[in-house]
């Protein structure tokens, strides 16, 4: 069975990579093309959508996976119990995002004032980005019914095709000199809001989504196992963008530019967003799947103690060689390098927070995640207002590190109490202690052969090569074997 959670997380992560690098070249050319307070808007901007996404999906997604393994597992008419779910669930989400656009149309000049000056010169921004949020929400079913399908292809081929229409109009403006013009920034949003409507256009006839019918009484079964969903999912995204919202508003100079510096250096992160997002496109459906208890907690175990290695082997490669990571942006944004390995750390949390919420998703308990993620809200609020206004950027990514061992720590308590799972912490612990201790090391050592280079990056390589030796010696691992199993075909 992990075979075939290995083949999808291949799958999805060759693609996912290809579609997440076309689109992080714009990183490093926006940070290029825009100064620190005007990158700024765009890390703002792009900080709130994931807060619209979330509370205008309302759950959804996985209540489309849970429901449509759970109609398998019925019988009958499988296939229309599937249709069903599927124009009830994009039906209600379509409706909330039509009148999400229809409410922020009419105050978008109150929303601007709120939002801060950048924004009351130019409230056009806001409509824009609305109409992102629009297709966007609209297009989460039909993807996610394509990656119930187990149609990785076609899902992947339609992310990357939006990725580069982005991409392309986005070089197309700058070299046309239209983010130069009074418009400026906002033409970033168009760029983004043509590459959107394509790919939901083409989305709805692949999917052939023509009717928006809900169906009342299942909504109700659905809202009952989605809306803990939402609200965790909510307190989660928070966790997520107030680090941004909170250095805008709680930085006493500087605010924008320092927005702009954290959010470049955040991006660096990609690597490692990179193999958490493709392993949750193929976890997600995976462990929602029917599977007996016993099965899925060995399964779930082993899949943790595999994500930690891997997750660790990705932090040491950037965190030893993060200043020539640190050329992906501008010169002007490099600064703030030094809370990369910090940021790195927190992306690992959350992977690990993710491994742990299937099991109450898959036993329909999902109030819980909203006590897992109010957690780490009640530490993310206090240690924003501690650390930002002194340590600006910096108190941010300690915020953001604070608040996902927060919720690992409660996660680990909910499983331990209700859901008792063969985790290997022991082992676990182990990778992640000597992953630390060998970074720990790399900066005693940076810091006696300061201008030595060669002797840096060998040393560093060293580091990085061994630890990869050592898991592979620890847990006996044949690569080949291992590379076949992923490669081979069904």
């Amino acid at each position: 069975m992990l075979e075939k959670l290995a083949k999808q997380t291949a799958v999805y992560g060759v693609s996912t990579i290809l579609v997440r690098f076309l689109s992080y070249l714009l990183t490093p050319f926006y940070t290029r093309v825009f100064g620190q307070e005007t990158y700024g808007i765009v890390t703002d901007i792009y900080a709130l959508i994931p807060l619209a996404l979330t509370l205008l999906t309302m759950g959804m997604e996985s209540s489309y996976f849970r429901f449509a393994a759970k109609a398998e597992e019925a019988g009958g008419e499988i296939q229309r119990a599937k249709t069903r779910l599927f124009t009830t669930t994009w039906g209600i989400t379509t409706l909330a995002a039509l009148v999400f656009v229809a409410v922020v149309s009419l105050l978008r000049a109150p929303i601007a004032v709120a939002m801060g000056e950048a924004y009351v010169a130019h409230p056009e921004y806001i409509t824009w980005v609305a109409l992102i949020i629009l297709l966007d929400v609209s297009s989460a079913i039909p993807f996610a019914r394509l990656r119930e399908e187990r149609r990785s292809m076609t899902f992947v081929g339609l992310k990357l095709l939006g990725v580069v229409i982005n991409v392309a109009l986005a070089f197309g403006f700058g070299f046309a000199g239209l983010f130069a013009t009074d418009f400026g920034v906002g033409w970033v949003f168009v760029a983004n809001l043509a590459a959107s409507a394509v790919t939901y256009l083409l989305l709805l006839w692949i999917m052939r989504c023509r009717s928006l019918r809900i169906d009342g009484k299942l909504l109700k079964r659905i809202l009952v196992y989605s809306l803990p969903l939402l609200v965790g999912g909510l307190a989660g995204t928070a966790n997520e963008f107030l680090d941004r919202q909170l250095i805008k508003y709680l930085v006493p100079e500087g605010a924008m530019a320092e927005l702009g510096i954290y959010g470049a250096i955040t991006k660096i992160a990609v690597v490692m967003m990179l193999f958490y997002q493709m392993y949750r496109l193929a976890a997600e459906p995976f462990f929602l799947s029917n599977f007996k208890k016993e099965e899925f907690k060995e399964m779930n175990a082993a899949a943790m103690k595999y994500y930690v290695m891997a997750s660790m082997v990705i932090f040491l490669g950037i965190a030893l060689f993060r200043d020539l990571f640190a050329l992906i942006v501008g010169r002007n944004f490099r600064e703030g390098i030094h809370i990369l390995p910090v940021v790195l750390m927190g992306n690992v949390l959350a992977g690990v927070w993710l491994n742990l919420s299937f099991w109450y998703k898959r036993e329909e308990r999902t109030s819980l995640s909203i006590v897992v993620t109010l957690a780490g809200l009640a530490v993310t609020l206090p240690a924003g207002f501690a650390l930002i206004p002194a340590l600006g950027y910096y108190g941010a990514a300690w915020m953001r590190l604070l608040s996902e061992l927060t919720m690992v720590g409660v996660s680990l308590y909910l499983t331990y109490r209700y859901y008792p799972t063969p985790y290997a912490w022991g082992r676990i612990l182990e990778y992640v202690a000597v992953a630390l201790g060998l970074f720990m090391a790399s900066e005693w050592f940076l810091a006696q052969t300061v201008g030595n280079i060669a002797l840096r990056y060998g040393v560093h390589l060293l580091l990085f090569v061994g630890y990869i030796g050592y898991l592979v010696r620890r847990e006996q691992i044949d690569l080949k074997a291992m590379a076949k199993a992923i490669l081979k075909r069904k």
